[in-house]
């Protein structure tokens, strides 16, 4: 299952932060650390997409580039964890990764992660209110969205089961649906910034 042979022991707790990783970089990293130290994770697993449905194939490194880019980032992180298990699951969309990951590993607890700038626009996303009902979701601050996060449509959709920042670390331990919204400081970093200095097309975002 791309975990290298591991198998979560019971009520473990883990994060699952999706994306492209085109390239991975430190603010994916910096993000994830401060999920395990907030939300009191045991790992955190990088779900490096095949192929985001909502992004242009142009402009995309191989599923293997952009798999070495996040291991690479990792690397000395313990806790942090780059999978494909996307590819090996055959999913798509992030309500089947879920569905297929509850299916797979019964008695773990997962805790989807995401940035604000996420949240904002996930009622774009291929049965996106299944995501809520499935996992616990933990929404993290980005620069410019931590004010107009909370009239988003999804957060209007779930704002009864909005938990309050002081009862993140057991976020996991919740039955869905269940969120919260994490404060952080800034991390200006973006895959779209890193390949514009690499003389990449901006436009693949």
């Amino acid at each position: 299952m791309a975990l290298g042979g591991f198998l979560p022991p019971p009520r473990y707790r883990v994060g699952l932060l999706g994306g492209s990783f085109n390239p991975a970089h430190g603010g994916h990293r910096f993000v994830s650390l401060q999920a395990r130290r907030r939300l009191a994770l045991d790992e955190v697993w990088w779900l490096v997409s095949p192929q985001n449905p909502l992004k242009p194939t142009r402009g995309m490194a191989t599923l293997a580039d952009r798999l070495a880019s996040a291991r690479e980032v990792i690397s000395g992180h313990p806790g942090l964890r780059a999978t494909t298990v996307e590819a090996a699951l055959g999913t798509r969309y992030t309500a089947d990764t879920l569905h297929a990951l509850r299916f797979r590993f019964a008695k773990v607890r997962f805790v989807w992660l995401m940035g604000a700038d996420n949240l904002w626009q996930i009622d774009h996303w291929d049965r996106w209110t299944e995501i809520f009902h499935t996992v616990p979701v933990a929404v993290f601050d980005r620069p410019s969205y931590s004010l107009s996060v909370t009239v988003s449509k999804a957060a209007q959709r779930f704002r009864r089961a909005r938990v309050p920042e002081r009862g993140a670390p057991e976020l996991a331990e919740l039955t869905a649906p269940a969120w919260t919204f994490v404060h952080q400081p800034h991390d200006p970093r973006s895959a779209t910034a890193i390949r514009a200095t690499q003389g990449k097309d901006v436009r693949t975002r």
